[in-house]
C-alpha cells in the first residue's frame, strides 16, 4: 500500500510540475512576435535585431513622456525599451553621423537629427504592457524620442539607416 501512494504521489508531483512550467512560460514570457529591425548605413556591423534579441538587450523605461499627438489630445505615457544608443554603439555607427533614417513597415520615412535622437529607444512596453498586445497597430516596436513631438516617432520600425 505504501509503495502505490508512493507511486501515486511521484506522478502528483511530476504531472504538477510540467503544469506549472507550462503555465509559468505562458504567462510570464515575452510575446512570439516575428519582427526584425536592421541596423544599417555608416555603421562597422550592419545587423539585423529579431524581437527575441532587442527583448534580451538591456531595457530602460522612459516616464512621463509628453507625446504630442496631430490627432487628439497630447497624453503623457511610459514606455520601455532598448536604447537607441546603445544598439548605435552595439553596430559600431560612425563617430559624428548626422542623422537616422527610419522606415516603418508600411513604407514611411523620417529622418532624425542625432540632436533629436536624446534619451531615444527602441520601445518594447507601453505602460508595461507589450505594444504588440495593447497597441498591435502601433507595435510591435517603435522608435520613441522623448524631446521629439510623437509625429515624428515611428511605428512598426523596420529599418534604421545610419546617416554619415
Amino acid at each position: 500500500m505504501k509503495k502505490k501512494y508512493i507511486k501515486y504521489l511521484r506522478m502528483f508531483v511530476f504531472g504538477f510540475l510540467i503544469a506549472t512550467t507550462v503555465l509559468l512560460a505562458a504567462c510570464s514570457g515575452r510575446p512570439n512576435v516575428d519582427w526584425e529591425l536592421s541596423v544599417t548605413g555608416a555603421v562597422s556591423s550592419p545587423t539585423v535585431f529579431t524581437f527575441n534579441e532587442l527583448a534580451d538587450l538591456p531595457q530602460m523605461s522612459l516616464t512621463d513622456v509628453l507625446m504630442e499627438k496631430t490627432r487628439g489630445e497630447d497624453e503623457f505615457r511610459s514606455f520601455d525599451g532598448v536604447a537607441l544608443a546603445l544598439i548605435l554603439n552595439q553596430v559600431g555607427a560612425q563617430d559624428g553621423f548626422s542623422s537616422i533614417t527610419a522606415r516603418a513597415a508600411d513604407g514611411y520615412a523620417v529622418e532624425i537629427t542625432s540632436d533629436e535622437l536624446i534619451d531615444g529607444i527602441v520601445a518594447l512596453k507601453d505602460g508595461g504592457d507589450w505594444i504588440v498586445n495593447t497597441e498591435p497597430v502601433a507595435g510591435p516596436i517603435r522608435l520613441v524620442f522623448p524631446a521629439t513631438p510623437a509625429n515624428r516617432w515611428v511605428f512598426q520600425v523596420v529599418e534604421i539607416v545610419v546617416n554619415p
